[in-house]
Order: structure tokens, then sequence, then C-alpha cells
């Protein structure tokens, strides 16, 4: 037997010099696939760019392989090659590369697989792994190695034509037998191992198999593209496969290299399709889910109505289990539903789950052959009004437009998943929040606003249902289970999310107790549009009195809500010296008033002054560095029947804050602040402005007669 092996090993050595004699050598890359799923699209457009001979075998044809992803299998495989390989068998001159096609990306051209093939002075070369598979007792039989994967994988292989048709024909194997196995025992067999000069790609020179190699593989940013290579070897492979539970970090590469993204010229891959004009648009149909109490919901319809879309093509079709915004819903809907073609409302007392609602919605779409379906949860706020169009032009079967928590990482899709299911951070996540990478990714998870083509929902019926996960990540499972791509595009700013998280509803104006959680929304709605403009260089804040500041602080919003949820909560004090609100049970200049500590507004109000009073004090007095500390922060009441005015006195702060709450000349007449020291009174004040000034010893001030109406103002003594 010895001299058998010594005889073939010769022989083989001569076969390959008489084959590698010819320079010309050429490559046809041959792949199985039975379907064009989006992974094998991928998989060509690779191909196409390096400018491979494909052929593709078993297209339309059924696959009788069984289950890969669970199972062992795959012996369809090398049967429906056989017939295709042996078209090649007398091409000495041919190099014959077979791979996987719905898990691989190919990073280079054939001339570079000729070339690292030639060195490594073999008649064919098979891709290697870390992982015995799918016998484990065979481990001990495979030569040992050094440095490198030891082990046989069928991902991927390449060698002369004729010894390819030889290896492919060596024995019987059914459709249902696993064709790595079947390489395996041809190669774990010497004398057939060195009869075919069988070698494996131990360092990943021509293939990279992935699974249990994630972290052997990095990413480098050169010249104008992006290369993975792997930092264990320092090797740069050709194919990439995501063999096993490696898919998701397949994606992730791909998003990268064989010109999908760079550093210099960013996204490649983004290509655009130009959409028709207005008339000619597809019909959308639009799902608006309601599934939770959400703060802000008023901005998020109104942001709907303000879609840059032909309302006449959109149907809506609402589902709400939240009877809180239900009223808010009908509102909204009686003033739009002329606009649109069509307006389903499915309402909290249908009792309609979440899992249904989202199918239902999806079969609605299959019937009426929508041109697309947009999936949109309450939380999630379209700020650019061309959404809709921006994720048709970029012509993918399931998209999202990224959308994040402000001030937060949180966001509508995840980079990776961990092995249990849930969230896990890729490498690039901070990056896409970022906006520091822009493109059109594709990603494991995505949610919140979804946008789907008709036509791919016509062949296709989402899964939402699983006993372990929320209908958004079971759905999330299908589609990875089934191959489908999600992409997230952060190609513009789309939007942001809104934080549900700790809403509550048990005030009359939720959303006004909203700013540490969402407080880009608080703030759109509650400062006052001209704020900013306060804090610039340029801007002279008004002085109607030595020392007496007065500037736009809040919108007119933020002073009607505050009044009505002081009235709405209506325990007013009595405007008498003894208070049992204070810790020493007597107020020396009462008023009517209401402390922002009984309606639960005080860590709010505080936070206020930190965030919004404190840069206009620096700015009015420079060089005080305020704590934004106060003790008495409250809600004053004048009216004809109660208190009128406030007798004369000094505040116990370092600087006061009184913003009027009511409109002079609509809500009231009269009232105002007259500063006694210096003969001059700040009268008139509009609702939602402030006036800042010292508290002790300069400014001894007092409240103005009130003449008709009812005057509220807000009162701060701050740094007491």
């Amino acid at each position: 037997m010895r001299d058998l092996v010594v005889f073939l090993s010769v022989l083989a050595i001569l076969w390959t010099q008489c084959l590698a004699e010819d320079s010309k050598l050429e490559l046809v890359l041959m792949t199985i696939a039975t379907e064009p799923t989006d992974g094998y699209v991928r998989f060509m457009r690779t191909a196409e760019q390096y400018g491979y001979n494909v052929r593709t075998v078993g297209m339309g044809t059924e696959w009788k392989g069984g289950d890969l992803a669970n199972n062992p299998g795959g012996g369809h495989k090398i049967n429906m090659l056989r017939p295709v390989v042996a078209e090649y068998k007398d091409r000495k001159d041919l190099l014959i590369m077979f791979t996987d096609s719905y898990d691989v990306v190919l990073a280079a051209g054939p001339e570079r697989v000729i070339e690292k093939f030639l060195d490594f002075k073999a008649n064919s070369v098979f891709s290697a792994e870390g992982f015995c598979w799918p016998d484990q007792s065979l481990a001990t039989q495979y030569p040992k190695v050094a440095l490198g994967k030891r082990f046989l994988c069928s991902g991927g292989f390449v060698g002369y034509a004729p010894v390819i048709a030889d290896i492919i024909s060596d024995h019987q194997i059914s459709d249902m037998d696993d064709d790595q196995l079947y390489y395996t025992k041809i190669y774990l067999d010497e004398a057939k191992r060195e009869k075919y000069q069988m070698k494996l790609d131990h360092r990943s020179h021509i293939f990279q198999n992935l699974n249990g190699a994630s972290e052997e593989v990095e990413l480098n940013f050169v010249e104008n593209k992006t290369v993975a290579f792997n930092s264990l070897y320092d090797t740069s492979a050709v194919v990439y496969h995501g063999n096993g539970p490696s898919k998701l970090f397949l994606n992730f590469l791909g998003n990268y290299i064989a010109g999908g993204w760079n550093q210099d010229t960013g996204c490649g891959i983004c290509d655009k399709v130009e959409l028709k004009g207005d008339d000619e648009l597809p019909e959308l149909l639009l799902g608006i889910f309601v599934e939770q109490p959400t703060p802000f919901f008023e901005e998020f319809l109104d942001k709907i109505a303000a879609l840059n879309y032909p309302t006449n093509k959109i149907s809506l079709w609402i589902h709400c289990q939240i009877p809180y915004h239900d009223k808010k819903i009908v509102d909204w809907m009686n003033s739009v539903k002329e606009k649109y073609a069509n307006v389903s409302y499915i309402d909290p007392p249908q009792g309609v789950s979440e899992l249904d609602a989202r199918t239902q919605a999806m079969r609605v779409c299959r019937k009426e052959k929508c041109g697309y379906y947009f999936s949109l949860n309450s939380i999630s706020h379209l700020d650019n009004p061309d959404v809709i169009r921006r994720l048709m032009e970029f012509n993918r079967n399931v998209i999202v437009p990224l959308l994040a928590r402000p001030f937060k990482l949180w966001s509508n899709y995840w980079g990776n998943i961990a092995r249990n299911g849930f969230y896990a951070r890729s490498r690039d996540y901070n990056e896409h929040i970022g906006y520091e990478r822009k493109g059109v990714w594709n990603v494991p998870y995505v949610g919140e606003a979804v946008l789907y083509k008709g036509e791919w929902l016509a062949n296709h019926v989402p899964v939402f249902y699983s006993d372990l996960f929320d209908p958004d990540m079971a759905w999330c499972q299908w589609m990875r289970e089934q191959g489908h791509f999600m992409y997230m595009t952060n190609f513009e700013e789309y939007g942001h999310l809104t934080d549900p998280d700790e809403f509550s509803i048990d005030h009359l104006h939720n959303d006004l107790y909203e700013m540490f959680n969402n407080k880009l929304d608080w703030e759109k709605r509650y400062i006052h549009a001209n704020y900013s403009q306060v804090l610039e260089d340029d801007y002279e804040i008004e002085q109607p009195c030595p020392d007496v500041y007065h500037y736009p602080s809040t919108s007119k919003r933020f002073c009607e809500e505050l009044i009505e949820e002081v009235e709405h909560f209506g325990q007013w004090s009595g405007g008498k010296h003894q208070d049992a609100r204070l810790s020493g049970g007597y107020e020396n200049v009462p008023t009517v008033d209401i402390h922002m500590n009984q309606i639960g507004f005080e860590k709010h109000w505080l936070q206020f002054l930190k965030d919004y009073v404190a840069p206009v004090q620096l700015k009015v007095f420079p060089g005080y560095y305020t704590e934004a500390h106060a003790i008495m922060n409250f809600v004053v009441k004048y009216h004809l029947t109660g208190q009128t005015k406030l007798r004369p006195h000094h505040d116990s702060s370092t600087f006061t804050i009184n913003m009027a709450l009511s409109m002079p000349g609509v809500d009231h007449n009269g009232g105002g602040s007259s500063f006694l020291r210096y003969n001059c009174s700040v009268l008139n004040s509009p609702s939602g402005w402030s006036i800042i000034h010292p508290g002790r010893l300069t400014h001894y001030h007092e409240g103005l007669p009130l003449i008709n109406g009812t005057r509220y103002i807000m009162v701060s003594f701050v740094d007491p």
C-alpha cells in the first residue's frame, strides 16, 4: 500500500506539472442555486464586478438536498454538478472553482484565484474551517496542521477541470447525504488525497470560511476601497463564505468589501432608481400602529399629513390598542380623510391584537395589489417629508430609514444579534448612528418604520408569531431564517424616535412632563421659537429697568398647558401667612399659588432652570455661575375675586425668574412688576416671556394691581 501511495504521489506531481504547463489558464466559477435569493443576487453582483465566468446550476429546479441550515445534507449539489462538470473533463487549461452562492461574497477576480492556486502546487484546493463537520469522530484522522484551520469545508474548492471531474464522480452519493462528508472521505483517504493532489487552504489564501473565525477577520480602509483580511494569518481571501451561523457577519462584511463602501467615495451600492411623476407613483398602503402610550403623538400624526407623497395614492390603515389615543386619532382622521384614497381604523374596542393587525395589513396590501406597504409605529417621527420617496429610490424589497432616539444610541435597527436572539452591538453601529458612514446597509434587525415592495409581499407571507419574541423580533427572525435581506439607510437624516418607556398618562398634559426622556420634541413644542437667538452674541436682551432683563422663554402652548395643569390640580393656597407647605410654616409675602412639587413638576422645572435660564443669567450677569437651585417654584394666580396685587418686597433669592403665563389684553388687563428704587415697571409681558432680576437688596419691587381678567405668572427664587 505504501508503495502505491508513493507511486501515486509521483504520478500526481507529474500530472500537476503537465496541467500547469499552459500559462493561459482560464477559470469558470460554478455554483448551485435553485432560486434567486437575495444572497444569490449579491453573489452575482460581486461575480460580475470582478469579471467571473459564472455557471449557475439548478436554477428553477426543486431542491432535494435537505435542510442544510439545521442538518447534514447537500448531496443534491454533487449530483447536479456532475453532468455539468463532465462537460469540461478534458480541459487541462481550465480551472473549475465551486462556491456556494447564497452565503458567499467575492472580493477579488479570477486572476487572483489562479495566482493563489498555483502557489499551492496542487491539483485541487478545498477551503478549510475549524470544525469537523458533520462527523466529529473523523477529526483524529485529519493530518495535523501547525498553523491554520485543519478541517475540510465543501463550501468552496478549486482545481483543474479533469481533476474536479474525477473528484465529483469518485463515488455515489444520494441527494440527502452530506456533500461535505463526501469530500471529507476522499481527503482522508491518503491514496486518493495523493491521487488528486488535494490540499486544504488552511490559512485562507483563497477561501475564508467565517464560522468560528469572525474575530480573526478585520476591515482595512485603503486607497478608495475596503479590504477584508485575516489578522491571524495576514492573508486576504478571494471568497468569503458565511458558513453555519456566520451569515450575519458575512452580511456585515458584504456592506463594505467588493465595492460596498469605502472612506473616500462612500457607498458603492447605493444607486437610485428615478421615480416617475406624481400621477405615476405607486399606490401606497400606510399602516399606522399605535401599540403603546406614545409621547408627542400629535406631532407624529401631523408629520404623516405633511409627507411629500400624493395623498390620493395613499390608503391609511390604522390600528390602535390604546384608548388614551383614540380620540386624537378620530379627530385627526376626520380632518384628513377626504384627502386620502381610503382610511380604515381598527379601534381599541375591537380588541384586535398587534400580531393579527400586522398580518391583516399585509393581507390588505396583497388583496389590493399595492405598490408599496409602509408599516409605521407611533414612536416614529418622519421629520423628512420626502422619506417615502427616498426609500423607494433605493429599490430594496425591505428597507427602513435610520431613526434614533435623539442624544442616545437607541435606534430602529440592530447591527448584530446575540446568541439568545436579542441585540448585540456591531463594529460599525456608532458610525452609522453618527452618520459618519452613510449608505444602505444589510442588517439583521429593523423595525418601527418599514417599507415593503408590494410585489415582494405578494410572494411572501412574513411571520410575526413567536413563543419567545415580540412580533417585530419574530418577523426579523423569520426574515433571517428565510434568507431575506433587510436594509437600513442613513444616507440622509429622515427622522427620529420618541422614547415611550417611562411615558405616564396620569397627568392632564402628559407630554409636558417629557423633558427628560424626549427632550428634542419637548423643546420643539414648549421652548419659544426665538429663545435660541437670545443666546447669540449679537442679540441684545431687552432691559426695561436697570438689571431687569426681558426675553422670550417658552411657547404659548407651554403656558396654556401649565395653567391648565395647575387649575386641574385646583388646590390653590389661600394667600395667607400661614402656609403648611413651607418648612417653617410661615410666608412673609404670601400669594395665591400652587407649588411645582404639588403637581409633580418640580424636578422638571429645576432642569428648566439649568438648561434654559442659567445660560441667560450668565449672559446678563457675567461672572456668576448659578447652581440653578430653587426651593420656591410656583404659579401665582391674580384674580379680581382673589388676590389682585402684591405688596412691595425683596425676594429670598440671588436672582428671580418671573415668567408671564397669560396674555395681556386677551386674558387680563393690568398687573406687572414695579421696581420702586428705579421708579420703573415691566408691563404687558407676553405669555412665555420672562424677566430675570436680582432678588435681594437692590430690586425692591411690587406686583401692580389687576384691572380685569385672570393673570398667571410662574416664579422661581433661584439660589436662595
